[in-house]
């Protein structure tokens, strides 16, 4: 059961084959939302992170389609680290969920499906401005 207000690794069907195994991800099956919109980071140089932002709608779920990487999410009390370095598991991220993508290995490919098309109006781009809607959501 997937608990759609919370972040959590999502095991997806894996295919055994002699000649090479198969992963697939159907819309609203093995996540809990429609993809609008695909994409992927890649040549990530060392050292360097991505992220560094939240969404006020945008889900995402997030898959090491090639070597590793790590992600911090911080809900604006709590930060955790998921290492992901498997191509048939990935990341759910809710809503109202800072995320940075950090430790990229040589060669690593980060596929993120999300929920919402791009829209910059949907995003935190600065931590203060994240905690402030954190903090007026929980007066609501």
């Amino acid at each position: 059961m997937i608990k759609e207000d919370k972040p959590q690794i999502i095991d997806l069907p894996k295919v055994h084959d002699n000649r090479g195994n198969l992963t697939f991800i159907e819309n609203s099956r093995h996540i809990p939302f429609d993809i609008k919109r695909v994409y992927y980071l890649y040549d990530v140089p060392g050292g360097e992170s991505r992220g560094g932002h939240a969404h006020k709608q945008l889900r995402q779920y997030i898959i090491a389609a090639s070597g590793s990487f790590d992600v911090v999410l911080d809900d604006g009390k709590n930060k955790t680290r998921f290492t992901l370095n498997r191509s048939y598991y990935g990341l759910y991220v809710p809503t109202m969920t800072w995320r940075e993508l950090e430790n990229f290995s040589s060669g690593s490919v980060c596929l993120v499906l999300a929920s919402e098309y791009y829209d910059p109006s949907d995003y935190y781009y600065t931590y203060e401005d994240f905690i402030k809607a954190v903090k007026e959501n929980e007066a609501d």
